[in-house]
C-alpha cells in the first residue's frame, strides 16, 4: 500500500486487510518505535471528533513521527480555498494527510490533486478506518473471521457501507435489518456481492432486526442521526424505535455473541441505556483498536521500519 490512498474498504483486498490486522495485533503488543521518525500526518477536519483525531495523533506519536490538526476555521475547506489547492500544499508541506469531510466528494477530490497518500477519516459514504478496527476486534475476540455471522442493525449508513465491504472480503456473512428507505444503497451492496462470491460469505437484508439478529456471532448497531442529519432527527427516532438493540433482541442471537457499536452512542434511542456496559459489549475495545490498525495503517502506507518488540 505505500503512497497508496485509502478512500474505501474497497481500496483494499482481502489479503491486504489481514495483513493490517494481523500487523496491528504485534503493534498493539509492542513498544513506541520511530518507524516514522521525520514523517509528518495532517489531519484536516470539517467534523468534530473525540477517537478518530485522537487515535491519529497518538499513533504518529507512539511511531515516532508528528501531527497537525488543521479545525474546519483555520482551512474553510472548499470555501476559504479551495479543495485543490489545499491539497496541493498540503503536499508540499506534510507527509499523509487524514481527511474527515461531509461529503465524499470532498475526499476523492484531495486524493486525485494530492501528491501524497489520503486517508479517509470519516465521510458521508464511507468510514474504512473504523470498519478495520472492527474487523481487528472481530478477530480478537472470536479468534477467526470466516464463517462467522454478524448483524447489523439500523441505519445503512456510512459505517454500514464499510463494513459490509470489510465483512464480505474476509468471509463474514452479514445481515443488516433496516427500515424501508434506510437500507444500504444498490451500488455498495452489489459490490459487496461481488466480494462474498469470492469469500464464501453471505448477504441478506430484511426489515426485521428479529430476523437478522437470530443466531449470529456478532451485533452491530450505530446512531439513528449521524451528523449533518441533525434535521432528520425527530423523524428518524420514530422510524427507527422497533430498532433498538437491547437484552430481548440480543438474546436472539448466539450466547456468546459480542454487542459492537463505534461510539459516540445515544443511550436510549439505538442501544438501551445500560446495555453497552455488559459483558458483551467491546465497544471500547473496539475504540482501543482504532488506534492500533491505524499505526499499521500509517506504517503500510509510508514504508516504515518494522515494530520493535
Amino acid at each position: 500500500m505505500r503512497g497508496k490512498d485509502l478512500l474505501s474498504i474497497s481500496d483494499l483486498n482481502r489479503e491486504e486487510i489481514k495483513s493490517l490486522i494481523s500487523s496491528a495485533v504485534d503493534m498493539k503488543q509492542g513498544s513506541w518505535t520511530s518507524s516514522l521518525s521525520g514523517k509528518v500526518l495532517a489531519l484536516l477536519f470539517e467534523k468534530p471528533s473525540l477517537r478518530t483525531r485522537v487515535s491519529f495523533e497518538v499513533a504518529m506519536r507512539q511511531l515516532g513521527g508528528e501531527s497537525l490538526y488543521l479545525s474546519p476555521e483555520e482551512v474553510g475547506l472548499g470555501k476559504r480555498e479551495s479543495v485543490p489547492d489545499v491539497a496541493h500544499v498540503l503536499s508540499r508541506y506534510v507527509d499523509v494527510i487524514a481527511a474527515r469531510t461531509f461529503a465524499h466528494s470532498t475526499v476523492e477530490c484531495l486524493a486525485s490533486y494530492s501528491s501524497v497518500p489520503v486517508i479517509n477519516a470519516l465521510s458521508d459514504w464511507e468510514h474504512p478506518c473504523q470498519a478495520l478496527a472492527d474487523i481487528m476486534t472481530i478477530y480478537e475476540k472470536k479468534g477467526e473471521l470466516e464463517g462467522l455471522a454478524l448483524a447489523y442493525i439500523g441505519d445503512g449508513n456510512n459505517v454500514a457501507n464499510s463494513l459490509l465491504l470489510a465483512s464480505a472480503l474476509t468471509g463474514i456473512s452479514f445481515r443488516i435489518a433496516s427500515p424501508k428507505g434506510y437500507e444500504v444503497q444498490d451500488k455498495v451492496l452489489k459490490l459487496a456481492q461481488e466480494y462474498a462470491s469470492a469469500s464464501g460469505a453471505e448477504i441478506f437484508g430484511t426489515e426485521d432486526p428479529a430476523v437478522a439478529i437470530r443466531g449470529v456471532d456478532v451485533v452491530y448497531t450505530d446512531v439513528w442521526t449521524s451528523m449533518g442529519q441533525e434535521a432528520e432527527a425527530e423523524n428518524r427516532r420514530k422510524v427507527f424505535a422497533r430498532y433498538q438493540v437491547n437484552s430481548e433482541l440480543l438474546a436472539l442471537a448466539k450466547e456468546d455473541t459480542i454487542l459492537m457499536h463505534p461510539l459516540p452512542a445515544h443511550r436510549g434511542e439505538e442501544v438501551s441505556p445500560d446495555i453497552l456496559d455488559s459483558e458483551q459489549s467491546v465497544v471500547f475495545d473496539q475504540a482501543e483498536n482504532r488506534l492500533h490498525v491505524q499505526k499499521a495503517l500509517l506504517v503500510e502506507m509510508l514504508g516504515g521500519l518494522e515494530i520493535l518488540g
